[in-house]
């Protein structure tokens, strides 16, 4: 299966690491940490020489309870960042709701659109769909970063997440947009609880009967810091094995803060894999 984007068509044979960049004061794991534009540009350095196959650079958190920026506030973040990261060779993500930023990120040649809320914005859709080759992750999350975890409820988690993705899927390949440039994500934290995330990893094979690609984000989330009773910082053995879990049920692209590690651990994988 390949996932084809801007400049590169990903070969999904093997699963691929993305490499998570935050460009933000306020994420929940590394706000802060990479606000300077020059800083960021090492830190995705580091993620490429540590077996990152694409960089996700954001500009706004989407925690819970997050505040929300313009999308001059957006860019003034990225737009550096993001032009330096495109000459490190390898695909190049921006994870963003707005359509303003996409069309800027899109014209300075980025290969891929990762976005939380499905491309559901005004002229989101459609901007991506003129595009003629770029990537395009779909996300499923329940209300939005400000209000997404106060009461989560599904009658059917994995019936409403699939239903979801496979509308928001339908739409673009109405518009024309082929499927090979699209994945698609469960928004493991996104309006959802512990026990909503874990049904999802449980049964992730119901959402690969959508037949697209599945990019699943377990990093560093709350859910593990329930699972283990452990904070934020110390959450790097329980996201490995929850990237690995993920993998053998079936995604193709796991977005991780930790690549070296986790790199390593698919490398353990696939040998293991390999001799059966």
């Amino acid at each position: 299966m390949i996932w084809q984007t801007t400049r590169f068509d990903i070969d999904l044979s093997r699963p691929r690491i993305m490499g998570i960049v935050n460009v933000t004061p306020d994420s929940f794991s590394d706000g802060g940490r990479y606000l300077d534009a020059q800083a960021a540009l090492r830190q995705c350095e580091q993620l490429v020489r540590e077996g990152a196959d694409i960089l996700d650079i954001g500009g706004e958190s989407s925690r819970p309870g997050a505040p929300t920026l313009t999308a001059e506030e957006e860019w003034a973040r990225l737009a550096e960042v993001m032009k330096s990261a495109l000459s490190l060779g390898v695909p190049v993500s921006v994870d963003t709701y707005k359509a303003e930023v996409m069309q800027r990120a899109l014209d300075a040649g980025v290969d891929i659109i990762n976005d939380i809320r499905a491309l559901q914005a005004p002229g989101a859709e459609a901007l991506v769909a003129a595009h003629p080759r770029c990537g395009i992750c779909l996300m499923h999350m329940q209300g939005d970063p400000a209000t997404m975890q106060q009461h989560p409820s599904y009658p059917d988690v994995i019936a409403e997440v699939k239903a979801y993705l496979s509308a928001r899927l339908a739409a673009l390949m109405h518009l024309g947009v082929a499927p090979e440039r699209i994945t698609l994500d469960p928004g493991i934290g996104f309006g959802k609880t512990p026990a909503h995330n874990i049904e999802l990893l449980l049964r992730q094979d119901v959402l690969l009967e959508l037949g697209r690609p599945l990019l699943v984000g377990w990093s560093r989330k709350s859910t593990l810091g329930q699972l283990t009773g452990r904070p934020v910082e110390e959450r790097l053995a329980a996201s490995v094995a929850a990237a690995l879990a993920a993998v053998t049920k079936g995604a193709r692209i796991v977005r991780v803060h930790d690549v070296a590690a986790t790199a390593d651990a698919l490398k353990v994988w696939a040998a293991a894999n390999l001799s059966n």
